[in-house]
């Protein structure tokens, strides 16, 4: 209310600052949507990623190197840097002070992408997106602690871009319209609908991918804010799976690994695999001695743009870009 009244103000960039955000807490699918932005821009800007870190063990601003792991710079970033290695991948809790020393660090940069930043407001970003999980949309939502929402929802009237998450397969046009009347978009707004489209499991460690069947009987190991999406898809897609669920940004201790060894050593089968999300995986690699020669394997989650909207959504990133004097970084 403050910062809608302007009593507290908001500092706005002359630079291509994109905000990934939501009203809830977790589960809608920001790191998804991350690494998509990431992936089509990345070969024709020079791009980096700003994130709190979630869970790190350190404090302040810092860019990750080849030395960090999750405990320096959180889980999700940590993804990032180890998807996309030809980024830059910074962390810092205060994104108004961590900003201008990313762009000291990398005067080579055009394009900052602010990772779960929509509910902080000292930052203004030139492009905000929101997300909403089809399932739970927040004009159906309540604030915390009745419903999910951290943010109210008139604070969505700050978006750019609105996307659906995770909607069903065969989402019809005649819903599309309805949940578009739902969500009463302004004149500036656009509205997106994605489902998920989960790709090849790849070995922890060694990389190498394999295909899922459905003779195949999974040990999930699972510490996410909304496991039911992939709960689905193994219902779907294996012949049996065990979950051992863990908190949202769990870390991995050595009692967890006897815990998910015991479990999959008790599992009768010779099609047995452990499957993880990419968020724990990187929770996960510091067992790699440990956990080396077992069957662990990580799904990797995209998001994939319904009605054919993929090409005007990345217009409408690409053009925001264009829009900006890229030899001008200052800031307001």
């Amino acid at each position: 209310m403050l910062f809608d009244k302007n009593y507290l103000k908001s500092a706005s960039f002359n630079f291509p600052v994109i905000c990934v955000g939501n009203l809830a807490v977790g589960g809608t699918g920001k790191t998804p949507m991350v690494e998509y932005l990431i992936r089509i821009l990345k070969n024709d800007y020079s791009i980096a990623t700003l994130s709190r870190g979630y869970k790190r063990k350190t404090k302040g601003y810092g860019i990750a190197n080849e030395n960090s792991t999750a405990l320096d710079i959180g889980d999700e970033p940590m993804q990032f840097h180890l998807k996309f290695p030809e980024i830059s991948v910074a962390v810092g809790e205060e994104r108004l002070d961590a900003i201008p020393q990313l762009l000291h660090d990398r005067p080579q940069l055009q394009v900052i992408i602010l990772d779960d930043a929509f509910q902080h407001r000292q930052v203004k970003a030139g492009l905000n997106i929101l997300l909403s999980d089809y399932t739970n949309l927040y004009t159906r939502d309540f604030l915390l602690p009745g419903g999910d929402l951290r943010d109210v929802k008139t604070s969505a009237a700050r978006a750019d871009i609105i996307v659906v998450t995770k909607c069903k397969h065969n989402l019809s046009e005649e819903e599309r319209e309805l949940l578009i009347k739902e969500l009463k978009p302004a004149a500036h707004q656009q509205v997106f609908f994605t489902e998920i489209l989960y790709t090849h499991p790849y070995h922890l460690f060694a990389k190498n991918e394999i295909d899922i069947s459905n003779k195949a009987d999974i040990l999930l190991v699972c510490g996410i804010a909304n496991p039911k999406p992939l709960n689905e898809f193994l219902t779907a897609h294996v012949h049996s799976y065990d979950l051992l669920p863990y908190p949202d940004h769990h870390i991995f201790n050595s009692d967890d690994l006897a815990e998910i060894k015991k479990h999959f050593n008790k599992m009768q089968s010779a099609n047995k695999i452990i499957l993880t999300t990419e968020k724990d995986g990187v929770r996960l690699k510091k067992f790699k001695n440990e956990l080396k020669d077992f069957p662990l394997y990580v799904l990797p989650i995209q998001h994939s743009f319904m009605f054919n909207d993929a090409e005007k959504f990345c217009d409408i990133i690409t053009g925001f870009i264009g829009s900006f004097d890229q030899k001008n970084t200052t800031f307001n």
